[in-house]
């Protein structure tokens, strides 16, 4: 099993000795006063309320230390943006299910946060833009926390592991390679997510989870097994209590709708004790890194299923010193340099990769390899669940189902040589992704898609006044791609939450908990919806109906229920 880090455990600790003291203040309003007198008779205590004179709190403030300490994207971190009355940090599965309860006699709204990385922000508040200030309009809420609920336990004899809602991509990967990485066998255990090893694996396999495994072995979803879920009436349910409807749903069908994740059983997948790894850019004239794309397009979905290459293409990666645009191409082989420089000059000899360039190591210092955590971090920095090098963003995503042409690439260049601060990144699909039905599980996005695209621009603090530029920027790069990209409808991964695509709001900012006899909610997320999830929408209406008819748990682009039960069988 895995536990916090120290540097959180402090910080744990430290906030929860005074964590009573400010949530029995007498000055609390009426909402903070309901939860925290419900949670305390319950006996949870590690909670926080929020500050009766909210503007004039200081930074300092445990309820802020708890609120900004996993907000990943500092657009939500605004003062603007509408905050919780409470932030509860259960530490058992019967604590979360009293959270629910109390957060229901609140009458408060429940946002369910693992990891923080809601592109849009859905896992630390319930505003509709980063830009609104009618704070005073929306509703109450609370965050249930899980950043308590990180033990991950591996079981090699059943190749699988139980892994709680809280853990991050780090944690789940440091105890997987821990408890494997020592044995005298012809292979190590990994798991197939995705590389930032922040992400909570809450929210990340909820939504599918593409990764450098994902290849050979499908995405994060494909590989649970079981799971454990906190639903609306407080109940703990598996599989078989939750029905096979609502088990397909939750693998891919977005988080923090469903109920709360409180554990994920998950397979572990056999990799070979030596993988290879590399990291090259490719600074150039448009018409050259234009050619290399072309030729990555090409490649890339097509290698076999034991290598993945991606490619970073923007004018100010910090891959490279050089200015103007590049691209960079991460590549990661499952076997020796040898062989893996053997197939990259067959296939891509433009690419000029050398044997400098490769590095032999375990599939789990390949997590490192590729985490984007600092030069010299170790293994055991994979623990570490804070993200000191918070920026803005701003994201969007779409498939590619037929190659780009070499004009649609070039123009894609001249957009992104505008702008510094933008880049996009290019994941290959193919391999075993190719060979898994779109129904498998409520995740689509599979057969024909060559390779996905997410778009992202990122500034700092010091450019902020500049933020609606950045985004205008991304949008209208994102529509200039749309007669190169996946259509009927345009497609869009779950996981790169973007509002853009639509939302379920009122005027007020309240989200729509309380449907029309019409189902007029149902059609207005099909929008969205359909983007998400394809032809598996209807589906997971059905599924959200059966799991959570009332719909406590959800966001601006959750699944509604059919507000008439009998249409069910219609």
């Amino acid at each position: 099993m895995e536990k916090s880090s120290p540097a959180l455990k402090s910080l744990i600790r430290s906030v929860c000795l005074t964590m009573l003291y400010v949530s029995v203040m007498p000055s609390l309003g009426d909402d903070q006063y309901q939860i925290s007198s419900c949670l305390t008779l319950h006996n949870i205590n590690n909670f926080t309320t929020l500050p009766s004179t909210c503007t004039a709190c200081p930074n300092e403030s445990y309820y802020y230390k708890m609120l900004n300490f996993s907000i990943q994207n500092l657009r939500f971190a605004d003062p603007s943006i509408p905050k919780p009355v409470a932030i509860i940090l259960p530490q058992s599965v019967e604590q979360i299910i009293s959270a629910v309860s109390c957060a229901r006699k609140a009458s408060c709204k429940i946002t369910v946060r693992s990891g923080g990385h809601s592109y849009e922000g859905t896992s630390s508040s319930i505003t509709a833009t980063a830009t609104a200030t009618a704070t005073a309009t929306a509703p109450p809420f609370v965050i249930i926390d899980l950043m308590n609920l990180n033990r991950v336990t591996v079981d090699l004899e059943s190749e699988t592991a139980w892994v709680e809602g809280g853990a991050t991509l780090g944690e789940t990967y440091y105890a997987i390679g821990n408890a494997s990485g020592t044995l005298d066998l012809d292979h190590h255990y990994g798991f197939s997510a995705g590389s930032c090893p922040t992400v909570g694996v809450g929210g990340h396999i909820s939504g599918g989870g593409f990764g450098l495994l994902s290849r050979k072995y499908g995405i994060a979803a494909d590989n649970v097994v079981d799971a454990l879920l906190v639903d609306a009436n407080g109940q703990l349910l598996d599989r078989e209590s939750m029905g096979e409807d609502v088990f397909w749903a939750i693998r891919g069908g977005g988080g923090g709708v469903w109920g709360i994740i409180y554990a994920w059983k998950v397979r572990l997948l056999k990799v070979p004790p030596t993988v290879t790894a590399f990291i090259v850019s490719r600074p150039g004239t448009i018409t050259h890194v234009a050619k290399l794309v072309d030729k990555w397009q090409a490649v890339a979905p097509n290698l076999g299923d034991d290598f993945y290459l991606s490619c970073f293409v923007g004018a100010g990666l910090p891959e490279t010193a050089a200015t103007g645009i590049s691209a960079t191409f991460k590549g990661f082989y499952q076997g020796t340099k040898t062989n893996a420089l053997s197939l990259i000059h067959r296939v891509f000899p433009e690419l000029g990769v050398v044997e400098q360039d490769c590095f032999e190591m375990s599939w789990i210092q390949s997590t490192v390899f590729f985490s984007g955590l600092a030069p010299g971090s170790s293994v055991s920095d994979l623990r570490n669940r804070y993200k000191p090098d918070k920026t803005y963003f701003k994201a969007k995503s779409d498939y590619v189902r037929t190659p780009i042409s070499h004009a649609g690439i070039r123009a894609a260049l001249h957009k992104l040589e505008e702008e510094p601060k933008g880049y996009v990144i290019l994941d290959p699909y193919g391999g075993i992704m190719d060979r898994i039905s779109t129904e498998s599980i409520a995740f689509p996005h599979r057969k024909g898609n060559l390779y996905s695209i997410q778009y992202m621009v990122e500034w700092h603090q010091k450019d902020n006044d500049k933020r609606e530029d950045y985004i205008n920027w991304i949008k209208t790069l994102y529509n200039a791609m749309a007669p190169y990209v996946s259509w009927g409808p345009r497609a869009s991964y779950v996981n790169y939450m973007d509002f853009d695509l639509g939302m379920m709001v009122t005027d007020q900012l309240v989200l729509n908990a309380s449907f029309p006899a019409n189902n007029e909610a149902v059609e207005i997320a099909r929008v969205w919806g359909e983007k998400y999830f394809l032809n598996n929408f209807d589906r997971l209406v059905r599924a959200k109906t059966l799991i959570d008819p009332h719909n406590v748990f959800t966001n601006q682009q959750g699944i509604p229920p059919i507000s008439n039960l009998l249409s069910l069988s219609a």
